[in-house]
C-alpha cells in the first residue's frame, strides 16, 4: 500500500504567508478566534448542564454541537498557530492522516447534528402535541450515536484512500492543515476515482443532508403561514433564525468546498473557504444560538457570573 511506502515522509504547510508581519497578524487573529471559540462552547455546555430548564432534545443536539465545534477546531487551529510563527512548517504523514481524520470525522458530523436539529425544530413547530413523544431520549441518543459512527467510519474510509495515492509533484501543501483538496492537487496518481467517491461520500451527507433540512423548513414554514398572528409567525420563525444562518454559512462553505469539481479548483479560494469552516464556524455557532437567547443569556447572569462574584468576594476575605 501507497499509505506505508510513504511513512517516512514530511509534507510542508504554506499557510497564510511567508511574509513576517502577516504571519504575526494570522497568530494573533487564529489564537482570537480561538480563544472565543473554547470560552463561547464551553461556556454554553455548561450553562445547559445547571439550568434543568434547558435539558431538552434541543439544547441536547446544541451541546453535542458545541463539543464537535470544539473538537473541530482543536483540530487545525493549534497547528496553524505553531506553523504562524515557526520556520519548520512541516508535518509529518502521521499527523497528517490524524490531523485529516479527525477534521473530517467531527465536519460530517457536525453536517448530520446539524440536520437532525432540523428535524427537531420540525417536530416542535409542526407536532407541537407530539414534541415529547417523538423526540424521545431514546431516540435523540440512538440519532446522535449514529451521526458519530457513521462519521468517524466514513472519515477512515477516506483517509485510508487519500493516502494511497502518490506524492510525486510536491510535497509542498498550499494550505494551512492537511485536507483531501490540497492532495488531489499534487497527486501524480489517477485521482477521477478518489474524486468520484468523494463527491458521492458529500453528496449523501452533505446533500441528502441539506434537503432534508429543506424539506423540514418547507412544512414548518407552511405551519407558521397558518398562524393567523403576525405577532405568532415571527415569534415561531424567531426559534428558527439561529439555526437557519448556521445552516447557511456552514453547508455553503462545504458545498463550494467540497462539491465543486477539481477542474474548477482554486487554492487561495479553498484556503479561505477551509479557514472559515474550520476555525470561524465554531466560534460563531455558540455565539449565534446564545446572543439572543433570554433564557441562556439569564443563565450565565444568575448562575455563572454570580458564583465568580462570590468566588472574588470570599478570596478578597481570606486574603
Amino acid at each position: 500500500m501507497e499509505l506505508f511506502n510513504q511513512s517516512s515522509s514530511r509534507f510542508i504547510l504554506l499557510g497564510l504567508s511567508s511574509i513576517p508581519y502577516l504571519q504575526t497578524i494570522g497568530f494573533l487573529t487564529f489564537l482570537v478566534i480561538y480563544l472565543i471559540t473554547l470560552l463561547a462552547n464551553f461556556l454554553l455546555i455548561l450553562v445547559v448542564s445547571v439550568n434543568t430548564k434547558l435539558h431538552t432534545p434541543m439544547y441536547f443536539f446544541l451541546t453535542n454541537l458545541s463539543f464537535i465545534d470544539i473538537c473541530f477546531s482543536t483540530t487545525v487551529v493549534p497547528k496553524i498557530l505553531k506553523n504562524s510563527l515557526s520556520k519548520d512548517k512541516s508535518i509529518s504523514l502521521a499527523e497528517c492522516v490524524v490531523q485529516m481524520y479527525f477534521h473530517l470525522a467531527f465536519g460530517s458530523t457536525e453536517c448530520l447534528i446539524i440536520t437532525i436539529m432540523a428535524y427537531d425544530r420540525f417536530a416542535a413547530i409542526c407536532k407541537p402535541l407530539h414534541y415529547n413523544t417523538i423526540m424521545s431520549k431514546k431516540l435523540c441518543i440512538g440519532l446522535t450515536t449514529v451521526s458519530w459512527t457513521s462519521c468517524f467510519i466514513n472519515s477512515m474510509i477516506q483517509v485510508v484512500y487519500t493516502f494511497q495515492m502518490s506524492f510525486c509533484h510536491s510535497r509542498h501543501l498550499n494550505h494551512f492543515f492537511c485536507e483531501v483538496p490540497p492532495f488531489l492537487q499534487i497527486s501524480c496518481s489517477d485521482t477521477w476515482l478518489h474524486e468520484l467517491s468523494m463527491y458521492i461520500t458529500a453528496g449523501i451527507i452533505v446533500s441528502l443532508s441539506f434537503v432534508l433540512i429543506l424539506i423540514s423548513y418547507i412544512h414548518i414554514l407552511s405551519t407558521i403561514l397558518k398562524i393567523s398572528s403576525s405577532d405568532g409567525r415571527y415569534k415561531v420563525l424567531s426559534t428558527c433564525a439561529s439555526h437557519i444562518i448556521v445552516v447557511t454559512v456552514y453547508y455553503g462553505t462545504i458545498m463550494i468546498l467540497y462539491l465543486r469539481p477539481h477542474s474548477h479548483s482554486s487554492p487561495d479560494l479553498d484556503k479561505s473557504v477551509s479557514v472559515l469552516y474550520s476555525a470561524v464556524t465554531p466560534m460563531l455557532n455558540p455565539i449565534i444560538y446564545s446572543v439572543r437567547n433570554k433564557v441562556v443569556i439569564g443563565t450565565v447572569r444568575k448562575n455563572i457570573m454570580q458564583d465568580l462574584l462570590q468566588s472574588n468576594i470570599f478570596l478578597e476575605k481570606s486574603s
